[in-house]
């Protein structure tokens, strides 16, 4: 993503030059299948990455293209927008439309997503700030830690000894202190203890109370009030490995320009941000009469001018909304996408359907993943050297038995490979650390062996798979 502040133009060199097939190709790496739904969110991403080449004038103009992704649950509406996102180095939030309110009950508004989402861009930006001062933040801490453990020599008096003696003692010391350093470096000295200064926090314990909730009130009392907050230190003694987490952490945080981390993030979630709410399908609908569903359509009235575009006081400010990028996903088994109020369904133009999965996607979602489950179990048994291997018919039976679950109960999609593992694998996990042989390999007629009986009996298969 190229962001309008001048140090996020560089780190976003490299994703200026994706076109969206390469960026669906990123895409296939993770989630497997919906072509549809990958074009449709690497169109949108590069629209944005067009955007930003424009006059400031152009760009103000030009909205983003909000999306509906329609499709049952476990099929990847999630886990494409959210690697669409860290494939931007955007700030990614996912929300549940159910779990907000109209104006007038209780629960949470509906402007909390854009504070949520300021914040998770604040620690974004931090991250990278604290990447960039590492080795600084390092150097300075061994620097304070030798000092602990050698304290420095004091000024030199003339009436004690002559200037030849005092360099003398200034070049030992010197050496004396490489010395240590080098030892300090090999870890000679982690459990040696020393005295640090550390900040002792003394906030009298109140609460205050607001009617709009804790995180509108933008009144920073240790500002107001310097004298009743003042940080006090205290010694405290710690080995030296804990003296120097604590010394590096104190110099990140001295290294860092705060209101520089601040004004980025707040850009970079204005410019940049993708917010996903799933579970829209629960509040559509429009009620004709009165009830404990009333609320729904006040939601989707309260959802709508953050999404057209409004301004949120935060604490680090005012944040507009205009160019964030919302993408609604839904089953829409009960309802569907025209039962939103008009409005609501004008601002996402880009509506797309997820196919339910078959056995065949079933296969590829085992085998090729970077982060495919079998990869998953094998890394985790490898870990207690258990060499674990699958036989490609023990990937088609666990896809089989998967896809035959999932028509005899609820389909969960992909989410039921999770559970046909965990039983699978459920006597090798317990017996891993006692297990004499250690290499094991899967085929089909373990599987088969393991599944079977619970597949074939429905009902078992309601509560276990």
């Amino acid at each position: 993503m190229v962001f309008y502040l001048p140090e996020s133009i560089e780190a976003a060199a490299g994703l200026d030059e994706l076109t969206p097939r390469q960026i669906v190709a990123e895409l296939d790496k993770h989630v497997v299948g919906q072509a549809d739904a990958k074009r449709s969110v690497a169109v949108a991403l590069r629209n944005r990455i067009r955007r930003q080449k424009l006059s400031a004038e152009q760009a103000e103009e030009i909205l983003p293209k909000n999306i509906i992704m329609i499709g049952p649950t476990g099929v990847g509406k999630t886990e494409i927008a959210r690697r669409l996102a860290r494939l931007a180095n955007s700030p990614f939030l996912k929300v549940e439309a159910s779990r907000f309110t109209e104006v007038g009950y209780v629960g949470r508004d509906v402007e909390s997503m854009v504070r949520d989402l300021v914040e998770i861009s604040i620690d974004m930006v931090r991250e990278e700030k604290l990447e960039e001062v590492a080795d600084k933040a390092e150097q300075n801490a061994e620097e304070r830690l030798l000092d602990l453990l050698l304290p420095p020599l004091p000024p030199a008096r003339g009436d004690r000894m002559t200037p030849e003696e005092d360099e003398r003692q200034r070049e030992q010391h010197q050496r004396t202190r490489e010395k240590l350093r080098a030892q300090l470096r090999e870890g000679k000295l982690d459990e040696r203890q020393v005295e640090v200064d550390v900040r002792e926090r003394s906030f009298p314990a109140f609460e205050v109370i607001s009617s709009q909730g804790i995180e509108e009130m933008d009144i920073n009392i240790k500002d107001m009030l310097p004298g009743l907050f003042g940080q006090r230190t205290k010694k405290r003694r710690m080995r030296v490995t804990e003296a120097m987490d604590y010394l590096i952490q104190e110099e990140e945080n001295r290294l860092i320009d705060m209101d520089q981390v601040t004004r980025t993030a707040v850009e970079r979630a204005e410019q940049s941000g993708i917010i996903f709410i799933d579970e829209i399908d629960k509040i559509a609908g429009r009620e004709r009469g009165h009830g404990p569903d009333v609320s729904r359509e006040g939601v989707q009235r309260d959802i709508l001018p953050i999404i057209e575009g409004t301004t949120v006081n935060t604490r680090y400010g005012m944040v507009r909304t205009d160019h964030i990028l919302f993408i609604a996903a839904g089953a829409f088994h009960v309802s569907k996408p025209s039962d939103l109020i008009p409005e609501l369904q004008g601002r996402f133009p880009i509506r797309v359907e997820l196919k339910s999965l078959t056995l065949e996607d079933f296969i590829r979602i085992l085998k090729e993943p970077q982060s495919a489950l079998v990869k998953q179990y094998t890394a985790l048994l490898e870990t207690e050297g258990i060499k674990l291997s699958f036989s490609d018919d023990a990937l088609e039976e666990i896809a089989r038995f998967s896809a035959q679950v999932n028509e005899q109960t609820e389909n969960i999609g992909a989410r039921r490979l999770h559970t046909i593992m965990e039983k699978l694998l459920d006597e090798i996990s317990f017996e891993g650390p006692d297990l004499k042989k250690k290499t094991v390999r899967i085929d089909g007629e373990y599987v088969r062996t393991q599944l079977a009986e619970i597949v074939k009996n429905q009902d078992l298969s309601r509560y276990i798979l």
